[in-house]
């Protein structure tokens, strides 16, 4: 008897276990539904003139792509073309990425993905870069949405960016020169740190809600923030 009830407290345990195994991912499906679909800005809409801003998707991470020189930022001095390889092919357009260290430097293709890196990155926290690409003049398409702002909510998008950059004694953003994917981009040490609440997509959402842009109120998946780019233009 000793024995069977032993054996039936041990499958209850492994039940339960599983039981929240199962219940894990089905909350943060349900976290990430609710938190997409709650509206941060509701009354946001696009104006007609501004500033032209491109939003890109691979499927998994987002970038925000924003012009290389305005009247309110001249990236330039942050991101110089001098810190990627080919610094001739450096563009009119800027396109920045937020992302845990570790999975950016280890993960160049997919091919490289392993499993501890994705879990890491899924749910671990730890230091972040900021990823940045050099872009001449972008165009919608599948995977890129234009995006029409204001000056003054660009202005509040540019500090949101340019306040992610750590920066030397001397006030200069930190590359990692030679380490980015081609010829265009390249990593630069960031202060925010990264986790399972703000993912590279959360980044990506949190800059636009914070620039006053009508957004999800979590947006750790690319789905989150390109679906609600896809609902502003059919409204």
């Amino acid at each position: 008897m000793a024995t069977r009830a032993t054996w039936w407290s041990v499958g209850h345990v492994a039940l339960k276990a599983l039981g929240v195994l199962l219940l894990v991912p089905l909350l943060y499906l349900l976290a990430v539904t609710v938190g997409g679909t709650l509206t941060a800005n509701a009354d946001w809409r696009e104006p007609e003139e501004g500033v032209t801003l491109f939003i890109r998707t691979n499927g998994v991470h987002t970038w925000i792509m924003a012009p290389a020189v305005t009247p309110e930022m001249d990236w330039r001095a942050l991101a110089p073309a001098a810190d990627i390889k080919e610094p001739r092919l450096a563009g009119n357009y800027i396109a920045f990425g937020f992302g845990n260290r570790d999975f950016y430097l280890n993960t160049p293709t997919w091919a490289d993905l392993t499993f501890k890196t994705a879990f890491a990155a899924a749910i671990g926290g730890g230091p972040s870069l900021i990823h940045v690409d050099h872009e001449t003049d972008p165009v919608e398409d599948a995977y890129t949405r234009r995006l029409v702002v204001s000056h003054e909510e660009y202005r509040r998008l540019v500090r949101y960016i340019r306040d992610g950059f750590q920066l030397d004694e001397a006030g200069h953003s930190m590359p990692l020169l030679g380490r980015g994917y081609g010829w265009s981009d390249v990593f630069y040490e960031s202060v925010r740190a990264y986790n399972f609440v703000r993912t590279c997509n959360e980044w990506t959402g949190e800059a636009l809600r914070t620039a006053g842009i009508r957004m999800g109120v979590w947006t750790p998946l690319s789905q989150s923030i390109m679906w609600r780019l896809e609902r502003e233009e059919n409204e």
